[in-house]
């Protein structure tokens, strides 16, 4: 799930860290030995140890030396929740939680919000502040924590000097692209991380050395209750940029020299997942998502509207469909995307159209994207004529939600397929937006 749109990267350390802690598993940490202190403060030493690893690493060098401070558990906590708290935070995230909601992956009476904080207050150690240009460490961390921290959060140091992370949190208003960065920004540090490591580092280099070694990261998940017990899709979400992301970068590297992984960011997901879609011959050539444009809605206010891209998609059908394979073919030809949450008198309604490479992969999606409302709303399955290039369903009032129409369609958009998605109130049905309003251009 793209929570983190306007949970930025100095703002998900959390996970971070708990994700790096498996390496405490994997292998004893080495010490640092005789370094000559880079700076002044407690982690000099740290400092001077691993400076020069990410610089030979990355094949770049830091700017200006990098600044470490401490902080007690409470003052980074603060600054956590008022991080969260900022109303482009609160806006972000009270639409991501609409959208999902609409779409039954996350539970109605769910708060989003305060889910993340609880999230992030479950271990927190440290995190990199662009706005400061300082790594802020918790006071007393554990030693191994603390190394990992510290490793980790000066490639984001790094990587700021390059790359200006606070721009690239700023792109909030197309998910997509911005997940993808930060997938790169994420991976970057977690792959580095672990190559660093004298015991880790020589099982990257083992064949399967690097799938067990993700596979064990992702399952010391279970020993962190909150995230555990949150949505699949949450979870997913939360763990893409730092799993998602160290595969690419581990890929990138077999490919180019690293020092170039910044200089030419994927600007989606489909390019993160898919090697096709970005490691081409020619920059012209790779695989570009269109713009997609909604109209306005015929009644109602929009009150967020933004992108899915290939993973979200694929979140969103295995949510329902319970099937990997599957998901990944459906979500697999997507060719951009723009949806919309629109507040309307009657209750919210979701608009969302997805544009496709050809129209088969169209035909396909609008089968699965069909079948996973049907779940969704837990009804019968229904036959349509084969060739039928929509789908309706008629969702019965129940408890405390109303009557819905759930309709899927697809449609020739400027000569290319779309498969406009459209669940809303049964009052409003089909007719929420004009389909001829909508418009795809590269």
């Amino acid at each position: 799930m793209r929570i983190i749109s306007p949970v930025s990267t100095r703002r998900r350390k959390v996970l971070c860290v708990r994700l790096l802690g498996v390496c405490a598993a994997l292998t004893t940490i080495a010490g640092c030995g005789e370094k000559t202190p880079q700076g002044e403060g407690p982690y000099a030493e740290l400092v001077a140890e691993f400076v020069p690893k990410i610089e030979k690493e990355t094949g770049l060098t830091f700017k200006t030396p990098p600044r470490i401070e401490s902080r007690t558990r409470d003052e980074v906590g603060k600054f956590v929740r008022q991080q969260l708290e900022s109303e482009r935070a609160r806006k972000q995230l009270a639409g991501q939680e609409s959208a999902y909601k609409l779409l039954g992956m996350m539970p109605d009476t769910m708060n989003l919000l305060a889910l993340l904080q609880k999230l992030l207050e479950e271990q927190i150690v440290g995190y990199y502040d662009p706005a400061t240009k300082v790594l802020y460490v918790v006071d007393g961390a554990p030693s191994v924590m603390l190394r990992q921290t510290v490793s980790h959060e000066l490639v984001h140091a790094l990587q700021d000097q390059y790359v200006k992370i606070d721009s690239v949190q700023a792109q909030v208003d197309n998910a997509d692209r911005q997940a993808a960065a930060q997938a790169v920004l994420e991976g970057e540090a977690v792959f580095l991380q672990l190559r660093m490591d004298p015991n880790v580092g020589p099982m990257l280099k083992m064949p399967g050395g690097w799938d067990r070694i993700r596979d064990a990261m992702k399952d010391a998940q279970t020993g962190m209750p909150v995230f555990s017990a949150a949505p699949r899709a949450v979870r997913e979400g939360l763990l893409f940029p730092y799993l998602g992301g160290a595969d690419f970068v581990r890929r990138f590297i077999e490919k180019r020299p690293e020092k170039e992984l910044l200089m030419d960011l994927p600007i989606s997901t489909k390019q993160i997942l898919n090697d096709a879609a970005y490691f081409t011959d020619n920059k012209a050539t790779r695989d570009v998502p269109v713009t997609v444009t909604l109209p306005a809605p015929r009644t109602g206010t929009v009150v967020y509207s933004n992108s899915f891209g290939e993973f979200e998609t694929r979140l969103l059908l295995v949510q329902h469909l319970k099937d990997e394979t599957l998901a990944r073919r459906g979500a697999g030809g997507g060719d951009g995307d723009k949806f919309a949450v629109v507040r309307t008198a009657d209750g919210d309604a979701l608009v969302w159209a997805t544009a496709w490479d050809s129209a088969v992969d169209a035909a396909d999606f609008l089968d699965l994207m069909g079948d996973a409302a049907r779940r969704r709303y837990e009804m019968a399955r229904i036959e349509f004529p084969a060739g039928a290039t929509s789908r309706q369903y008629d969702v019965p009032a129940k408890g405390t939600r109303i009557a819905r129409m759930v309709t899927v369609r697809l449609e020739q958009v400027d000569g290319q397929p779309v498969v406009i998605y459209m669940d809303t109130p049964a009052r409003i049905g089909a007719t929420l937006i004009d389909l001829a309003g909508i418009t795809v251009a590269r």
